[in-house]
Order: C-alpha cells, then structure tokens, then sequence
C-alpha cells in the first residue's frame, strides 16, 4: 500500500469522530488536503469550520464550505491536522508545510486534537525530520546562532513566507530527547515566533495509516 493510500485511510478513518453539530479545524498539507475533499460527504453535520492556512481554506471554499476565523467561533470541539513525525507519547513534529503557528493556535483552542499520519510518520524520538521555526525576519540570524549553539543546523526556508509574513528556519541534526523542555527552550528566543515541536499541547488521538488498515493511539 503506498503512503497516499495509508493516508487517505487515515483521514477517512478522522471523519468518524466529527458528530452532528460539530464546530472542526482543519490543518495544512498534503493528508488534510485529502481529509477535505472528503467532507463533503458529512457537509450536514458540519457547523463551524475554521482552517489553519490560506491554502486550505480555498480548497474548503472550493468543496463548497464556508469558513471562519477562530474569533468568530472561539473555544470549539475538534482540530484534525496531519504531523512530520510523532513519538508514542503524541507529541509532534509539524511545519513542514509552514503553516506551524496557526496549527499551533487552532490546536490549543480546540478541545479535541486528532492527528492523522501515515506509519512512516511514527518514531523513537523527533528530530529526523527537520525542525521549523517560524521567526520574524530581523531576528534570523539571532535564532540561527542560538540554534547553532543547541547543536542544530539552521537552513533558512528561501523564497517561502509563511501566512503571518514571517520566515522559516529548518533546523537539521537536532536530537528532541526532552519535547517538552526544548519547546519551551526555543520558544524563549526573542524573535521566535513559535517552534513546531507539538509537546505542550499533544495529539489526544493518533490515527495511523499502514498496510493492515488504521491504528489508533490514545495517550
């Protein structure tokens, strides 16, 4: 089975927790992209809908939706969003797509986060997967040399802005043995924006594509 098909179950396998009346928020990339074309079908029990990137909210537009913005709708029920990578205790990886710090936002409002992956996504510790910061313009360099400092590799995302008209640094070679320490670590550097690790506020459920159908983990 090859990894859009593990992901298109994924976000099937999603669309079983949305309930009538449901207020949803939805990620950015490449397995929301398929959860979206799917809503259509359960259009009816859609009440609110909020997105994390002017991406997705034209293609929420284009499959007929219409979509608010999070002040509208405040505190809702359920964030479906895909990750780069997730541990076993539910804590992410995400900013591949550069759309970290609204995700960020529409996770911590909502008062259920769903993950949807693929099995590759799953592993012992983050840090494989280049780690995104999203940081003001100015301050680049300041972050690059603190993350020089904490053994990373800072890239500079060239050519891409993100929604918020900020930059993106890809930090490479970075161990994440302790989340939830180096988040709030890097979160502390002015000029940061916010970091992709998701360990504050984990995933509640992981749902997992792979060749033997979709695995849930709680944590």
């Amino acid at each position: 089975m090859d990894a859009s098909e593990k992901k298109r179950n994924a976000a099937k396998a999603a669309m079983e927790f949305i309930q009538p009346g449901t207020s949803l928020g939805v990620g950015t990339g490449s397995t929301v992209n398929l959860l979206i074309e799917m809503l259509p079908e359960i259009r009816d029990k859609i009440d609110k809908l909020v997105s994390s990137s002017k991406a997705s909210t034209a293609l929420l537009k284009e499959n007929g939706f219409e979509v608010s913005t999070l002040n509208e709708i405040g505190d809702y029920d359920i964030y479906i969003d895909g990750a780069d990578e997730s541990n076993k205790r539910l804590q992410l990886v995400k900013g591949g797509g550069g759309a970290l710090t609204r995700e960020k936002v529409l996770a911590a409002a909502a008062r259920r986060f769903i993950c949807i992956v693929d099995d590759t996504k799953l592993v012992g510790m983050l840090g494989s997967f280049p780690l995104p910061i999203e940081v003001l313009p100015m301050a680049q360099e300041l972050v690059s040399r603190q993350m020089l400092k904490m053994r990373g590799q800072p890239i500079w995302r060239e050519g891409f802005v993100t929604d918020n008209g900020n930059h993106i640094l890809d930090i490479h070679d970075l161990q994440i043995s302790n989340p939830l320490e180096m988040e709030a670590r890097i979160n502390r550097i002015p000029g940061v924006v916010t970091v992709g690790i998701f360990a504050h506020r984990a995933a509640d459920i992981l749902l997992i594509g792979g060749d033997d159908g979709v695995r849930e983990m709680r944590i």
